[in-house]
Formats: structure tokens, C-alpha cells, sequence
């Protein structure tokens, strides 16, 4: 009998987002590559009735689609976990992985899948967020993810590299760092992983509320964790160690409380001053080349002013959480 499975599995983590999960699956259900080659898994997070009218609605939609199939996960929580629910599924060799938020170009799993038949264990595909020509500090902040060696908005991976390596640590429960954790994974295993430019998501950006910056310091605590497990490797191709402005704003904000409140006042007002001068180039170094409108302003002042003893703390809570002294 003719092998009729498919050649390559898109695992899509989603979670409360049906709007964006149905963008998605509107551009995977419109690639080049023949619907019989290749299914689409999607991992409800969150299991809810519309993710799965999403699907359903999606499946419904015209005869001869690529199978579609929708995993509630509820044994886990996280992207990480999620992603492990899919490819664990799949029933392809090779598993494509993207997400909810992301619009695929119609030749991405092609593209994909090409360059790992030309002999590569794993994929890093093209991420594309377009942005305004004046873009807000978060909004530059999120493009960075254009520049990710390997990030799971866009990457292809053996299903035996998967298995070799365990997939995905389920320790990582918020979409940060989960995936510069596969791709240490596979490189200490001896795993290829080459670009495949062609293959190519858009990747929108969202709205972000107030102080948005100020929430996501608690991501921090996930580098702790990538630290303790790939010493060398997050030196090298993420950052080398403490963020000594951070720390210093942080220990000067501490030096002129405690200071205040001993009464040593000559050294908390050297502290206090030393703090405003730190906070206040921090601020400017982010205002630079970003949006000028109020609200943007207004939010880089007070960010920069609870970043840095925030980002600290969230390092302090990951040292102790994943036993890792930092650096």
C-alpha cells in the first residue's frame, strides 16, 4: 500500500484568540503545496468553544483542504506545552511550527519543506512584522523578533530531532525563550539548522496597553532558566550577563531609600540624584528614533522609571525559582 501520510505537520499553538487563529488558518489552507502533503494541528491552550467553531468553520470550508485537526491541551499550560501536544500528534516527519497570530505566505510550507529535504535537521524560516514609519518603542521592540535566529513564529523541525532532544521544556509557560531552548537543544545533539529565507510568515503587530514594557519584565526570569541549562551558548548569541544600567539605576533607587529613611541624607541625595540621571538617559536613549506622540512619551517616562529595579527583581525571582546564580 502507497505511504498516504503527509509529508510535513503545522502544529499552531492558540489560546483565546479565535480571530486571530481563523486569519491564520485562512493563509494555511491556501498553500502551494498540494493539500495531500500536509496537515494542520491546532493546540487550543485554552480549550473554548471558539477556538473550535474556528476550526470546525475552517474544516467545513471546501472539499479537497489539507486535514485539519483540533487538540484541546489540558494536561500543561504555556506555548511550550502546547507545541509538545502537536507534534506528538502529528503524523508527518517533518512538523512546521507557527502561530496564531501570524499570516503564512502561500509558499512558506513549500519553501520549509525544501530546505529540510536538502538534508537539514531543522529551519529557521523569514519573520516580517511591518511597522509605521514613526514606530512606538514597544512596536520596535517587538519588530526585533525579525532578527530571532530561531523563533517558533516560523521554524521546521525533524520529527526525530524533536524526539532526540525531548521537544519542547514545558518549565517555560509563557512565550519567552521556549524556543532559543529547542535550538540550544538541537545544537549540543549535533543537529543542523540552516535559513530558509523563502519561507517567509507576516507577522502583525498587536495592540499593546499602557506601560505594556513594564508587564513583559517578568519574561526575564525565563533567561535565568536558559542560562542555567546553555551556559555558553546564551553568552554568545544572546547577552553576556548582567545589564549593568539596570543595576545601576536599581542599587541607587535602593542606596536613596534606605538612605532617606537612616538619615543619612548627604549619600541618599548623591543616590537619588545619581538615580535621576540614570533614569532620565535611559528614558532618552528610548525615546530616540521612536514616536513623539504624547501617549508614547508619556509611557517610555514612566516605564523607564520601573523597568530597571523591575527587570531585576524578575532576575532575583528566576535565580531563586531555577537555582542559577546570574551571571
Amino acid at each position: 500500500m502507497p505511504d498516504t501520510r503527509p509529508m510535513i505537520s503545522v502544529v499552531v499553538p492558540t489560546y483565546k484568540r479565535p480571530d486571530l487563529l481563523e486569519r491564520c488558518l485562512e493563509a494555511l489552507l491556501t498553500q502551494t503545496l498540494p493539500a495531500t502533503q500536509y496537515e494542520i494541528i491546532v493546540c487550543d491552550d485554552g480549550p473554548s468553544q471558539a477556538a473550535r467553531e474556528v476550526v470546525d468553520r475552517a474544516r467545513a470550508g471546501s472539499a479537497g483542504q489539507p486535514l485539519l485537526r483540533y487538540c484541546p491541551v489540558t494536561g500543561t499550560q504555556g506555548p511550550a506545552g502546547a507545541r509538545n501536544v502537536g507534534w506528538k500528534a502529528a503524523l508527518a516527519p517533518v512538523i512546521a511550527f507557527t502561530d496564531d497570530d501570524t499570516v503564512p505566505t502561500e509558499n512558506w510550507l513549500a519553501e520549509g519543506l525544501a530546505a529540510i529535504q536538502a538534508g537539514a535537521d531543522a529551519a529557521s524560516g523569514r519573520i516580517v512584522m511591518p511597522l509605521p514609519e514613526r514606530p512606538t518603542d514597544y512596536e520596535k521592540d517587538a519588530a526585533r523578533l525579525e532578527e530571532a535566529e530561531f523563533a517558533t513564529a516560523n521554524v521546521f523541525v525533524r520529527r526525530d530531532a524533536l524526539h532526540a532532544v525531548g521537544g519542547f521544556d514545558e518549565r517555560f509557560t509563557i512565550a519567552w525563550r521556549e524556543d532559543s531552548d529547542l535550538q540550544f537543544s538541537l545544537l549540543e545533539k549535533g543537529f543542523s539548522i540552516v535559513r530558509a529565507l523563502k519561507a517567509v510568515v507576516v507577522h502583525p503587530l498587536r495592540p499593546a496597553g499602557f506601560a505594556s514594557g513594564a508587564r513583559m519584565q517578568k519574561k526575564i526570569m525565563y533567561d535565568v532558566l536558559l542560562l542555567r541549562k546553555f551556559p555558553q551558548l546564551y553568552r554568545a548569541r544572546i547577552r553576556p550577563g548582567w545589564p549593568w544600567l539596570y543595576l545601576s539605576i536599581t542599587a541607587s533607587l535602593i542606596v536613596a531609600v534606605f538612605g532617606f529613611l537612616a538619615g543619612w541624607n548627604r549619600v541618599a541625595l548623591a543616590a537619588a540624584l545619581t538615580w535621576a540621571v540614570l533614569s532620565l538617559l535611559f528614558f532618552f536613549r528610548r525615546l530616540s528614533a521612536s514616536s513623539l506622540s504624547l501617549a508614547n512619551v508619556a509611557d517610555l517616562f514612566i516605564t523607564s522609571l520601573v523597568i530597571p529595579p523591575l527587570s531585576i527583581f524578575w532576575r532575583l525571582v528566576g535565580m531563586v525559582r531555577f537555582g542559577r546564580a546570574f551571571p
